[in-house]
């Protein structure tokens, strides 16, 4: 049994939208915190946004304003609502639980991660 599963991904026009949605196990939902990343080919896996468990929300500067993470606690599901978007979004997302604080913007304060889906974002 996965832990988070991922969906929501697809080939979307530049300036169109995407929602991603990320279903955890409720062992998972409740952890410390959760958050987005992406990886684009070739590239380091970079941090997106970040949501702690009382719903304070953090975004990196590049998707600010155009990208808006939530949850739905009844379905133990966090969401990433995409708006705008370019093709320099085009990437597998990925969301990933942290169970202690830290650094909410590094890949390997994570605990948990989901298997991905795929964004692409054509021009």
């Amino acid at each position: 049994q996965d832990d988070l599963v991922e969906s929501g991904g697809g080939l979307v026009q530049a300036g169109g939208s995407l929602r991603l949605s990320c279903v955890a196990s409720e062992r998972i939902y409740s952890s410390f915190g959760m958050g987005w990343f992406r990886q684009a080919p070739g590239k380091e896996r970079e941090f997106v946004a970040h949501s702690y468990i009382r719903g304070s929300t953090f975004y990196a500067d590049d998707v600010k304003g155009r990208f808006t993470m939530s949850r739905d606690n009844a379905k133990n599901t966090v969401y990433l609502q995409m708006e705008r978007l370019k093709p320099e979004d085009t990437a597998v997302y990925y969301c990933a639980a942290r169970y202690y604080s830290g650094i909410y913007s590094r890949p390997d304060e994570y605990d948990s991660w989901g298997q991905g889906t795929q964004v692409t974002v054509s021009s």
